[in-house]
């Protein structure tokens, strides 16, 4: 299924990591050069997370706050690693509409609020091969 036609991405938003260890891992990121933007909690999804700027692109480490949530489940059955990939689009209430009706697994039927009050929204890992997948709403860059 050809989706270009109706949903517009804008690119990669961001990639998110799992770590057990958030300090060692944000020291080990901007050991490598990254810039690191801020660490803050989102006690709503149950994480800690160190953003970086990785040109217009983002990396995120995620470490949870407590033993229940996705995260913190993920870690326990995986260990560290990528969690998400978060793909930017302009319109994400479209889009979702959009996933809904081509019987895509939307974890999020309606934008959430995200890291720096982006509306956010998941996608469930087995509509995407594996991959659990964020869309996040963006203005598109002027032309």
């Amino acid at each position: 299924m050809n989706l270009a036609p109706l949903i517009t991405v804008l690119g990669i938003h961001h990639v998110g990591i799992v770590v057990s260890d958030l300090a060692a891992a944000t020291e080990r990121y901007q050991s490598m050069g990254f810039r690191l933007l801020e660490v803050l909690d989102l006690p709503e999804q149950g994480v800690r997370i160190a953003s970086f700027a990785i040109g217009h692109n983002y990396v995120e480490l995620l470490t949870p706050l407590d033993s229940e949530s996705g995260v913190a489940r993920f870690l326990a059955a995986r260990g560290d690693g990528v969690h998400h990939v978060a793909y930017a689009v302009p319109d994400l209430s479209a889009a979702l509409q959009f996933l809904a009706a081509a019987g895509f697994e939307l974890i999020d039927r309606e934008p959430r609020v995200g890291l720096h009050g982006w509306r956010v929204a998941f996608i469930h890992p087995r509509s995407c091969h594996g991959v659990l997948t964020e869309l996040v709403e963006v203005a598109p860059a002027p032309e």
